[in-house]
């Protein structure tokens, strides 16, 4: 019966209305519960992960003054109260130092110690991941390397051989090859203790057994000495490439003796799909059985290898494996949620969380819009006929500004986390770090249009420099100037911009 309710939960969910769903209250770990096995921790900057979660979901800490802040939800059950990270964080830069953990077990993160193969962690900060969920303005973390969080002494998780799951929700769109972006079960001392005493998620391009088809990121198990996507290492499975959606679940599960399984799916549509499902590796010693030892860790591997990038939204481990309906169901309380969905902001303005696409205001070239291209910002030809990877490219989100409250910094629509930046005059698309010098860097202020029309955007940290296009690609420029693009032959009109309707919303 309990299969059955949480098929037909899987099957309705991604049929209907997400508010609907989401009114039903079924979060998550109610539904791994449902199934008869609880989540033994659950995190989340982004939302609550039970129905009736009512308490603090991460704690932020201002660079000013050292003062903390718990960072709770607007409603039980509902989404995290960004408003109040604002609020606390205006007119300085905070951290996040504590992910607590939802579940009874109080296995709270906190900024990861030295370990085995790297030196003491950083917080992550509190501002680089903002993003949309159902409506409302919410954090996820961006780790951009040696940032990560731990828990040693944790209550309930699986040690030895014992079965557990876990799931995240994290981007395709933020990762790298550097070992090791992980979510889940590790040693208790951050050392490798040896083959078999890790379980953990790991996503992204760190091909550590051959082969590993397509061009990744991928999901795979981290059980320690390897990253696993079948139990010979490299895939066995040739249609999985990657997952590169904006937001991405993953999925893994292991029952400690002789079987785990890797499933992953897009977070905003659509079902899971099993990419390994069988025997736990036999050909090397020490995964079956396992040897889990019961730590968790979040943006690292088990001994501190903190070299990984990537993004956090929610995740949450159990006490037993969880059967395939409880995983699809959760699948779909995840799609339910809303990430990334259309910001409750009217679009086409510069207010702080209007999505928006800027149009190029120079005669012969008003048909260009700004928009990313291989991290490269470009002016392109962008029409109601364009593919749809054009339209979302060439559309942004407006932020507070990084630097400066008062200007402007601008989100990529498809790229969460992702600003537009300048370096050495150029700009490019990058993820935001934290760092005083890229919140300068992405920070721009809006003026009148230098050309008597539109709206022109100066350089916060070069005030006499705005963002121009020049030869179809963007520099902050000056009006005349030892530089090409300072030509002032036309600068004026280069450097005025129409705010427009955005071509994905």
């Amino acid at each position: 019966m309990v299969l059955g309710t949480l098929a037909l939960l899987a099957a309705s969910a991604l049929t209907t209305p997400p508010e609907a769903t989401r009114a039903a209250g079924t979060r998550p770990c109610d539904i791994y519960a449902t199934a008869g096995t609880p989540c033994v921790a659950a995190h989340s900057t982004a939302r609550a992960l039970f129905g009736s979660y009512n308490g603090p979901l991460y704690q932020v800490q201002r660079v000013s003054d050292g003062a903390t802040s718990a960072i709770g939800v607007l409603a039980p059950g509902g989404y995290a109260n960004a408003a109040a990270q604002d609020s606390f964080c205006s007119g300085t830069t905070c951290v996040i130092t504590v992910v607590y953990d939802q579940s009874s077990r109080h296995n709270d993160l906190t900024v990861a110690p030295a370990g085995g193969a790297g030196g003491a962690d950083n917080p992550a900060p509190a501002d680089a991941l903002p993003v949309t969920v159902g409506g409302h303005p919410v954090y996820g973390i961006s780790f951009s390397g040696v940032m990560g969080y731990r828990d040693n002494a944790t209550d309930g998780v699986a040690t030895g051989a014992r079965p557990e799951g876990m799931y995240m929700v994290t981007s395709g769109t933020h990762y790298n090859d550097r070992c090791c972006f992980d979510y889940g079960n590790a040693e208790t001392n951050n050392l490798d203790t040896g083959n078999g005493h890790m379980d953990a998620i790991y996503f992204g391009t760190l091909c550590w057994f051959s082969p590993c088809n397509g061009s990744g990121p991928w999901v795979m198990a981290d059980l320690e000495n390897g990253l696993f996507q079948s139990n010979a290492g490299g895939s066995t499975n040739g249609s999985y490439t990657g997952d590169r959606s904006p937001y991405v679940t993953a999925v893994l599960k292991n029952n400690g003796t002789n079987y785990f399984a890797v499933k992953a799916g897009n977070a905003q549509s659509g079902a899971l799909a099993t990419r390994y499902a069988g025997p736990l590796p036999t050909s090397r010693p020490g995964y079956s059985p396992m040897q889990k030892e019961g730590a968790i860790i979040l943006g690292i591997g088990g001994d501190n290898s903190n070299g990984a990038i990537g993004s956090f939204f929610e995740g949450a481990m159990t006490s037993g494996l969880p059967t395939d309906a409880a995983e699809a169901a959760v699948q779909a309380s995840v799609v339910a949620a809303g990430y990334g969905g259309p910001s409750p902001v009217p679009a086409g303005t510069l207010t702080a969380g209007s999505t928006l696409s800027l149009r190029a205001t120079t005669p012969g070239y008003t048909d260009r819009f700004i928009r990313h291209q291989a991290g490269n910002a470009v002016t392109s030809i962008i029409t109601s006929s364009s593919p749809a990877l054009d339209k979302a490219d060439g559309s942004w989100i407006v932020r507070r500004g990084l630097a400066d409250p008062s200007c402007v910094s601008f989100e990529s629509r498809n790229y969460p986390g992702d600003f537009l930046r300048h370096y050495n005059f150029r700009v490019y698309r990058q993820p935001m770090d934290g760092t005083a010098i890229f919140r300068a860097d992405a920070t721009f202020c809006p003026r009148p249009g230098r050309s008597g029309t539109g709206t022109s955007l100066a350089s916060y940290n070069y005030p006499t420099r705005y963002l121009r296009h020049y030869d179809n690609t963007l520099f902050i420029a000056s009006n005349g100037g030892p530089n090409p693009f300072d030509n002032a032959a036309s600068w004026a009109a280069d450097v005025s911009w129409t705010v427009s309707p955005p071509w994905t919303a």
